[in-house]
């Protein structure tokens, strides 16, 4: 059986923080504000991997009031997800995401955050889709205070959900 899952996740952007997306560090005056490394972009598909089979959110698995969580890296959450996935005789198809900011430009940085994040999901490179976009200097997105990003994942579940 297959099972699609759909996830978001927005941070605002402030001086003095790490910028990390879909794993991998990228130069930036400003990072992401939030309890673990802040990476939208592993949240996103964590959250799609989660509901495509109605496991609940992120924030049910790794609550940001849980001081183990301080900091965390959020691919090894992902490979958290990954396996409680198996758990359920599941495993990751594909992924496709988009993340949404004005600056830094991520193009350039696209091809490692695929690297990693198939290598966390366990999939090829070639089964994950990173694509980046502006928000054409509207609202709070264009205006450079936040990121945000969706992703689509497809699961297969062996035997039914």
């Amino acid at each position: 059986m297959l099972r699609i899952g759909q996830g978001y996740d927005v941070h605002r952007l402030a001086e003095g923080r790490r910028l990390v997306l879909g794993g991998v560090e990228i130069p930036s005056p400003v990072g992401c504000v939030g309890h673990s490394d802040a990476d939208a972009l592993a949240h996103a598909i964590m959250d799609a991997l989660l509901g495509a089979l109605a496991l609940g959110d992120i924030g049910q698995h790794f609550p940001n009031t849980d001081p183990a969580y301080a900091g965390a890296d959020s691919i090894a959450l992902l490979g958290r997800v990954v396996a409680l996935l198996a758990e359920h005789g599941a495993r990751v198809v594909n992924v496709d995401a988009t993340v949404i900011v004005e600056a830094p430009k991520l193009a350039p940085h696209i091809p490692g955050m695929r690297r990693r994040l198939a290598a966390a999901l366990g999939v090829g490179e070639g089964d994950v889709s990173v694509k980046a976009t502006t928000a054409e200097g509207l609202g709070a997105f264009g205006r450079g205070e936040g990121i945000a990003a969706h992703a689509v994942a497809l699961v297969e579940v062996r035997g039914g959900a």
